[in-house]
């Protein structure tokens, strides 16, 4: 929904499919979220932005667990 809200106001639209792979079940969500753009689309290749998404969730997960164990 906030992929959705920020593409009201910008020139360059970000797919809102890249917030879906932001959860730490690496790699799977981005290989989920790359299926499910190319059956939207053949031509979208999302997979590196996916996984770049999906990195950062991972490193966010950990700095909360080791937060939390702190």
């Amino acid at each position: 929904m906030f992929a959705k809200f920020l593409n009201l106001f910008r020139k360059e639209k970000i797919n809102p499919m890249i917030g879906a792979a932001g959860i730490s079940a690496f790699p799977m969500s981005s290989r989920v979220i790359q299926k499910m753009a190319t059956d939207e689309d053949p031509q979208n290749f999302i997979l590196m932005y996916a996984v770049g998404a999906n990195v950062s969730g991972q490193i966010a997960s950990v700095i909360a667990g080791g937060l939390l164990l702190a």
